[in-house]
């Protein structure tokens, strides 16, 4: 079982861009940050910092294209910057509503994920596109206040609902911008 605990902040903009940002502070790849961005005519972009990480997560979930590129990310108690030579973006969160209970992988992909669909439109649970399964325990929720993000120095627009016409994988982060302390269980076994 591979687990990556961290943040995945995400958040649309006017201009129709969906920006996720995963933010792993422990996982088998080490500490880094990535951008999962969904452009206005659907196009599944995924800049990541090195091949290895590209090659791992694009065998989790489909992208159009991958870039490896440098990243600048700089962590703060309610926001997250992270720049690259492509894009830039601020995100900042307000009140954390917290979930310090453990839940048995079962609860995740049952209940969890009941819940998570009837209420977010998210699944907790699913099979990644290589096969593995996948399990989301959310330790903790904040919703996005305020975002801002560039490309190449030119504004993406005000902050708004999320939209992603062509999904990631089995599911889609939130239609609220938001931000999820997460750990994510990945079984590969099965693939």
């Amino acid at each position: 079982m591979l687990i990556f605990r961290g943040r995945i902040t995400s958040v649309g903009f006017d201009s129709g861009n969906s920006i996720v940002i995963g933010d792993w502070v422990e996982s088998p790849l080490g500490n880094f940050t990535n951008i999962m961005w969904s452009k206005p005519d659907g196009t599944r972009i995924l800049l990541s910092p090195s091949q290895k990480h590209a090659d791992f997560v694009s065998s989790l979930y489909s992208f159009d294209e991958v870039s490896i590129v440098d990243f600048d990310t700089r962590r703060g108690k309610r926001g997250i910057k992270v720049f690259t030579d492509k894009l830039s973006i601020s995100v900042y969160w307000g009140f954390r509503f917290l979930i310090p209970v453990p839940r048995p992988l079962w609860f995740i992909s049952s209940v969890e994920n009941f819940f998570g669909k009837m209420i977010f439109g998210s699944s907790t649970y699913g099979r990644a596109r290589d096969g593995s399964r996948e399990w989301y325990s959310i330790r903790g929720f904040s919703r996005v206040i305020s975002a801002e993000a560039k490309l190449s120095k030119q504004n993406l627009g005000m902050m708004t609902y999320t939209d992603f016409p062509e999904k990631f994988g089995f599911s889609s982060p939130p239609r609220i911008p938001s931000s999820i302390e997460v750990h994510s269980h990945i079984d590969r076994d099965k693939v």
